[in-house]
């Protein structure tokens, strides 16, 4: 089986790739020294680097595409003292563009896998039924993340290709920071397990590591 993973040089991406035997991370930067797996150049937010991508695919089947690459940046910011014009356009182009362009360029791969599957990792706080407020960028961006998983789920469907949305927990990573509930080490392997699970019969489906349903 072979996982191409997006924003694979750190965080969670760096622990599932790690996990993966057949593996390839993309990184934006220069590729992390590592035992095992391929590195590939890729800036989600650029539609050239996403089609340089699948030239360097090119004819290789995926049978699981881990869309990981993102961004939170607008963490910490206050009413009043942050949520600038570019944070907003900076983080939609990562988190639901690059996302989308991803899945687009390599659907190629993904018709060609025997059992093709998609894996979106979004957060919890892009569901509409959860408001505590705060995080307004990064919360919109994976709302409309998880409604394009949603809608990419539909239309897949039919061709045999499952898709799901995903919540790693707050991890304790750089995003994260060190607040966070869990660790990699227990991220990670949930993740896989829930990949895993997925199928046509599920595709669509919003959960969390441990298998939790998450409210739309």
């Amino acid at each position: 089986m072979t996982v191409l993973i997006t924003g694979a040089n750190r965080g969670i991406g760096r622990a599932l790739f790690d996990r993966y035997a057949d593996v390839i991370g993309t990184c934006r930067g220069s590729a992390p020294e590592t035992p095992h797996g391929e590195w590939l150049t890729l800036d989600v937010t650029s539609t050239a680097s996403v089609q340089q991508l699948s030239n360097d695919i090119g004819q290789r089947p995926i049978d699981l595409l881990i869309c990981n690459a993102g961004v939170y940046a607008d963490k910490g910011d206050t009413l009043g003292a942050g949520f600038e014009p570019e944070k907003w356009a900076a983080t939609f182009a990562a988190n639901v563009t690059g996302v989308f362009l991803t899945i687009e360029a390599l659907l190629p791969n993904l018709r060609q896998a025997e059992q093709p599957k998609i894996a979106i990792i979004s957060s919890k706080m892009g569901s509409d039924s959860r408001a505590p407020g705060g995080s307004y960028i990064y919360r919109a961006s994976k709302a409309a993340a998880l409604n394009l998983g949603r809608n990419l789920a539909t239309d897949l469907k039919p061709e045999g290709i499952a898709l799901g949305i995903y919540h790693p927990g707050w991890v304790r990573t750089d995003m994260g920071g060190p607040e966070g509930d869990i660790t990699l080490e227990q991220s990670a392997p949930g993740l896989m397990r829930r990949f895993e699970a997925l199928s046509c019969d599920t595709t669509g489906i919003f959960e969390a590591w441990d298998g939790e349903i998450i409210p739309f």
